[in-house]
């Protein structure tokens, strides 16, 4: 499987990102107090405003809730501890400095972020004062994210009228701690740097062949050493705080393939691998013909649902190599009983199909999946929605939305472009 992003690439990348400027500085100037992205409109003027710090605060002015308190508390903090130094050129009233923004939510918070948050906000910062509205909580953590960024060395703050809502309303980033074992103080930076960039799904790969550093398969399925494991604790500490800051956490649990460290801890959960008729030590995907695999599901993904409040569950289904499920004796006599033939599409389809009937019908939840799993033909639920991720993307997305379904792009969106391995030692 094709590393979809790795986080610690995404703080080099910064770094990097940073060296080169200094290169271009002859031609390229930073901004200064000025919002990122870019809003839909945006009007700054020469007007400059001080801030007074000691007696600068939030006041909410509507709706307000845990989400918003927190983030008062936090943005004054991220306000005044910058240590970026700029004299404002134009006309600064230090007599008459800004002491209040007014933030008004209109409608009661929503517990989670979601799918159709509306993160839409106004803000404007005048000699009458500063204020931000917004239809939702969310929103007007978008807007104080964005008021954040106009304040220069801690006084100083343009006029501005800004009106902001996201063109897409799912902005997502992929981490993989199966691969590359990420402490929850990491994953934390993570998710800070993206609110910061105003993404609002963290969409975390868990799960996969190397490890499995998550409750019931980690005793056995999970890097050797201590701290190699995330708690029940640990995993409700990143869903709380990605929450404080809008940002929803899709996990993903990729089957029936990327599963041998799942199976080092439940039994008779893959399928064995035959050579000339005989076991040959080694196992495959998830066997899709055993009843005790969807128990087991079932169980499972239960816990996932209970545990992660977003309503989607991605279910991955990318790269199930069909080799060892052509070599098992059991899988060859149940496929000619399900009338498959020599069809493993059709396998990977009742697969898929058993595990989205759990997933929807029995714990009401929302999936997601990889193309592979419509490249390979598999008909699935018309609620699916399918990510896709690979090159010649546009010519996917065609295809997949004349089928119906819903789609997400990834595919040329990479942080990091490996051909596989440790390529960034290089």
């Amino acid at each position: 499987m094709v590393l979809k992003v790795n986080t610690s690439v995404f703080f080099l990348l910064i770094k990097l990102m940073v060296c080169y400027s200094r290169h271009l500085q002859a031609t390229i100037n930073p901004t200064i107090g000025a919002p990122w992205p870019m809003p839909q409109k945006y009007s700054p003027s020469n007007k400059v405003y001080m801030l007074d710090e000691s007696t600068f605060r939030f006041e909410a002015t509507g709706e307000t809730c845990d989400i918003l308190t927190s983030a008062f508390d936090r943005y004054k903090q991220i306000i005044f501890d910058t240590t970026f130094r700029f004299q404002p050129k134009h006309g600064t009233d230090t007599e008459n400095a800004l002491t209040v923004a007014s933030v008004k939510v209109e409608s009661e918070c929503d517990r989670f972020p979601s799918l159709e948050s509306d993160e839409s906000y106004d803000l404007t910062v005048s000699e009458t004062g500063i204020v931000i509205n917004a239809n939702a909580v969310w929103g007007a953590l978008r807007g104080l994210e964005t008021f954040s960024q106009l304040i220069v060395n801690k006084y100083f703050i343009n006029g501005t009228t800004i009106t902001d809502f996201p063109r897409f309303m799912h902005r997502g980033m992929l981490i993989d701690t199966s691969r590359h074992f990420l402490s929850v103080d990491v994953i934390k930076k993570h998710v800070e740097a993206m609110a910061q960039n105003k993404f609002n799904v963290s969409h975390w790969h868990i799960v996969d062949d190397p490890s499995a550093p998550f409750p019931e398969m980690s005793q056995k399925g999970s890097y050797p050493g201590p701290g190699h494991v995330y708690t029940a604790s640990n995993v409700l500490d990143i869903i709380g705080y990605a929450r404080m800051r809008g940002i929803r956490v899709i996990p993903e649990f990729d089957t029936p393939g990327h599963t041998q460290s799942w199976g080092k801890g439940i039994p008779d959960l893959l399928t064995k691998c035959y050579r000339k008729g005989e076991f040959d030590g080694n196992y495959g995907p998830i066997d899709p013909s055993k009843n005790s695999t969807y128990t087991f599901l079932e169980t499972f993904f239960r816990d996932i649902a209970n545990t992660f409040p977003d309503q989607y569950i991605h279910l991955g289904g990318d790269e199930v190599s069909f080799g060892c499920w052509k070599s098992n004796p059991d899988i060859t006599t149940f496929m000619s009983k399900m009338s498959f033939g020599t069809s493993y599409s059709k396998l990977e389809q009742y697969y898929m199909q058993n595990l989205l009937n759990i997933i929807g019908k029995k714990l009401n939840k929302g999936y997601l999946i990889w193309q592979e799993v419509i490249d390979n033909g598999a008909m699935v639920q018309p609620d699916t929605v399918v990510e896709v991720w690979k090159r010649g993307y546009v010519e996917e997305l065609a295809k997949i939305t004349k089928l119906g379904y819903k789609t997400l792009l990834s595919s040329c969106w990479y942080l990091n472009y490996i051909s596989y391995g440790d390529d960034w030692r290089k």
